[in-house]
């Protein structure tokens, strides 16, 4: 990361915001999807998107949240093109049919965010028997790509316009279980650790990024798939964890990102022009940064692909 208020090579910081790198970008005529977008980075995100003449579909587990965020952002923005639509990631029926209902609308799909998160949820399992955590900020979300892939790439060849696939990671990669991925182990509540099954389903995020590219590439498909951390912001992602949610909400405003920074990689990575032909990389603060050993293991992302492949298509 870079010191607090230094320019990186991209000539952004920690504190620029989602405006900021996105200042004289036109997205009109570009449609993306937005997962978790009724709070936090994800409704900044939406904001800003819609702000730069995209159509933004917010990808929502609460419609009703979401339809207030909506509606706060129409009347800043009286122009904006935004649709709200449930998905509850827990939920591999409720992917599919937010997929279904989205491909049956006829839109095109330049641009897919994988917003959405929970963190250090104590051990639960998702509606699919899943640990929580790794359904919901993996499992869900690869299933999601997959669905709306084909919508993205007929809209990348049709209009010639590069498609981009933007998946937020976060630094708890790092810290994961020594194998990475508890591949054989994913519901084992003996051996949970909250904190680490977080680190392996976002370490799961990185890796599903790199593999997508390496596919999209093989393909010769024209759409970029990267990762990235927002950064540690000010939102309701440690409800799990009250004590240190006290702590942080204490803190934070001097040391954490608000959620206009927070939201500023996010729209960087989807919309600047410097991010133009990039797949495969790992952003934070608006910049290029480098991910994880485990997290360019080549072998451990292909073996992640094929796991998830058997949890969402099981034969």
């Amino acid at each position: 990361m870079w010191p607090f208020g230094w320019k990186g090579p991209s000539g952004f910081s920690p504190r620029s915001t989602a405006e900021h790198v996105t200042q004289g970008i036109d997205a009109t005529g570009l449609t993306a999807i937005v997962t978790g977008a009724s709070s936090g980075i994800g409704a900044e995100t939406t904001r800003v998107l819609a702000l730069r003449g995209a159509h933004v579909v917010m990808a929502v587990r609460n419609v009703e949240s979401g339809g207030k965020v909506k509606d706060e952002i129409l009347k800043a923005i009286p122009t904006a093109k935004i649709d709200v639509m449930q998905l509850d990631l827990n939920s591999m029926g409720s992917v599919r049919k937010f997929a279904s209902e989205f491909i049956s609308l006829g839109l095109p799909l330049n641009i897919l965010i994988n917003n959405a998160g929970i963190m250090a949820a104590p051990f639960m399992l998702s509606q699919d028997n899943i640990e929580m955590q790794f359904a919901t900020n993996h499992v869900g979300h690869f299933l999601l790509t997959d669905l709306v892939l084909d919508t993205m790439k007929k809209t990348a060849r049709e209009s010639d316009r590069e498609g981009r696939i933007v998946i937020l990671s976060s630094e708890a990669h790092r810290f994961t279980y020594s194998e990475g991925i508890r591949f054989d182990k994913i519901n084992d509540e003996s051996g949970y650790n909250s904190i680490w099954a977080y680190g392996q389903s976002k370490l799961a995020n990185v890796l599903h990024a790199n593999e997508l590219t390496r596919r999209l590439k093989e393909e010769g498909v024209n759409i970029t798939a990267n990762s990235l951390h927002p950064g540690v912001i000010m939102t309701n992602l440690l409800r799990f964890h009250s004590v240190i949610n006290s702590v942080v909400t204490m803190v934070g405003r001097f040391v954490l990102k608000n959620v206009h920074q927070g939201a500023a990689t996010t729209c960087y990575v989807a919309l600047h022009p410097q991010v133009k032909g990039v797949s495969g990389e790992y952003f934070m603060d608006s910049n290029l940064s480098k991910a994880s050993s485990l997290a360019e293991d080549v072998e451990l992302a292909k073996k992640l692909w094929d796991f998830s492949l058997s949890l969402t298509n099981p034969k």
